[in-house]
């Protein structure tokens, strides 16, 4: 049972200063995480999902500039935090997996070295032998057949799976409150997949871990997330419980989202739905509602006016179909008169 934030994020910007002007991949992000919960941000690419797991991870080049309203994890404020403290924090307080594990691991590094890192973080006159113990003990968790063996080998050794499995357990060494799971299924095979899901779940249900998972696959959203946040063009446009997005999508993006996964909604053989258009450049947004360009339901108040935020009982959304219908009659009125 949910009973305690353990991620509070309000009001999430960030900024790249680029020779052509200043992007904004994420504008104004809100969300909560509680503990033992999976929330799943869901997009395009370009959507602004794995720039959010970055800035709350603080891992960003120099050229971004990143603010928030409200940014608390596990009760601290993390807004406040110097570049060493936030250092600090990562690990025992959040932990990512990253998207590609072979670019993630360093490849000069044998893997015994890399996990030894994160214990020798948190006690650095650990002995040898603890260290090779609870390295090892790391690696039969996640999964890894022969972890002895593995701690021995460089990551181009291992196969796609097993890197996963060994970022996994880097990423779980610590016992973070919280998980950023960017995209943790990708590239492999769909055996592969199901392991690695697997994996996760047993993890959350045993330390009562909350995972953020970042994603575009809807079927890995449906097998791990009690909530959905979808985001596009920077800002998160819905969110609802998992077993509401799937039946009753009140955003027309998430609607085609939906719709575009093959054998969803449309029988074998059936051609099935394609989003319409691209993305908009974080340099470029148009006015009013992002989505209205590719939006088969736009009115003519969303080319002008950015929608509002409209909640009911456990959910959100931007949208002027769901939102100030006075608002929007009024504006129609005004436009014919």
């Amino acid at each position: 049972m949910m009973c305690e934030k353990v991620l509070e994020v309000g009001g999430l910007k960030t900024r790249f200063h680029t020779p052509e002007g200043l992007a904004w991949p994420v504008d104004g992000e809100s969300f909560t995480l509680w503990q033992g919960e999976t929330l799943a941000l869901v997009g395009e690419s370009g959507s602004g999902k794995s720039v959010t797991a970055l800035s709350l991870m603080r891992l960003l080049d120099a050229n971004a500039e990143i603010s928030a309203d409200t940014f608390v994890i596990d009760g601290i404020n993390a807004k406040e935090l110097s570049a060493e403290e936030a250092r600090q924090m990562r690990g025992p307080k959040i932990a990512m997996i990253f998207q590609d594990p072979m670019t993630a691991l360093n490849p000069v590094m044998k893997v015994r070295r890399q996990l030894g890192e994160v214990f020798k973080r948190r006690n650095p006159k650990m002995k040898r032998a603890e260290l090779r113990r609870r390295s090892i003990q790391a690696l039969e968790r996640a999964g890894v057949p022969n972890p002895a063996g593995r701690l021995h080998q460089y990551p181009h050794q291992l196969s796609g799976g097993l890197r996963q499995r060994v970022m996994i357990a880097i990423a779980l060494a610590s016992h973070p409150k919280v998980l950023i799971a960017d995209e943790p299924t990708t590239a492999l095979d769909v055996t592969i997949q199901a392991q690695i899901i697997d994996l996760l779940k047993k993890y959350k249900r045993e330390r009562q871990m909350s995972m953020l998972l970042i994603t575009h696959d809807f079927g890995v959203v449906s097998q791990l997330a009690d909530r959905v946040a979808v985001m596009y063009a920077g800002e998160i446009v819905e969110e609802a419980p998992i077993t509401e997005i799937f039946t009753d999508p009140w955003h027309p993006y998430t609607e085609l989202l939906i719709h575009s996964i093959p054998g969803m909604y449309n029988k074998r053989g059936q051609p099935f739905d394609a989003l319409p258009g691209e993305a908009p450049d974080p340099l470029h947004y148009p006015a009013g509602c992002r989505f209205h360009p590719r939006c088969p339901k736009a009115l003519e108040i969303c080319k002008q006016h950015a929608p509002q935020e409209y909640s009911a009982a456990n959910r959100r959304v931007s949208c002027w179909l769901k939102g100030d219908h006075d608002a929007q009659r009024n504006h129609d009125i005004h436009s014919k008169s």
